[in-house]
């Protein structure tokens, strides 16, 4: 049994990381997008910026959380004997569900850029979206959507 629970933590925060990260994308369409009208503004790329989108966990950081504290409190249990050894699997479980919650937060990191646009308008607008196409500052672009749903494309 202790040589399966490394193999199945693995597994399960290997899962944790299987996050959709296609809503992120400036080439992907929710369903509410499809057959409605989308606003298209023009500009110019003023600043392409690396960074990163923290998606949610669809487990809502159970999975790395959970998994975690089995490991944790396994590993605690281990040590001592008596009430000491009840701390210690409490302090492993603790510990173990802290450090799976990070497991599986940065699993859930997405590569994406800041898009800084002025507009043919003279307006400036930031998009953060998935880093799924190369972008530069000088760039000719469309703008598609309107308020919380916009992205950007080549023009």
């Amino acid at each position: 049994m202790k040589h399966l629970l490394p193999i199945a933590a693995m597994s399960l925060l290997t899962l944790a990381g299987c996050t959709n990260t296609s809503p992120y994308s400036g080439d992907v369409y929710s369903d509410q997008q499809t057959k409605s009208a989308q606003n298209v503004t023009y500009g110019t790329l003023v600043s392409v910026r690396p960074t990163k989108i923290q998606a949610d966990s669809r487990t809502g950081g159970l999975l790395g959380g959970g998994t975690g504290a089995l490991i944790g409190g396994v590993l605690g249990n281990q040590v001592g004997g008596g009430s000491g050894r009840k701390i210690a699997t409490a302090a492993g479980a603790i510990g173990g569900a802290m450090a799976g919650t990070k497991v599986e937060d940065n699993a859930n990191l997405i590569d994406a850029v800041e898009l800084e646009v002025r507009t043919e308008n003279g307006k400036d607008l930031v998009v953060v979206q998935k880093a799924d196409r190369r972008f530069q500052a000088g760039d000719r672009v469309r703008l598609i959507g309107t308020g919380s749903n916009v992205s950007v494309a080549p023009y």
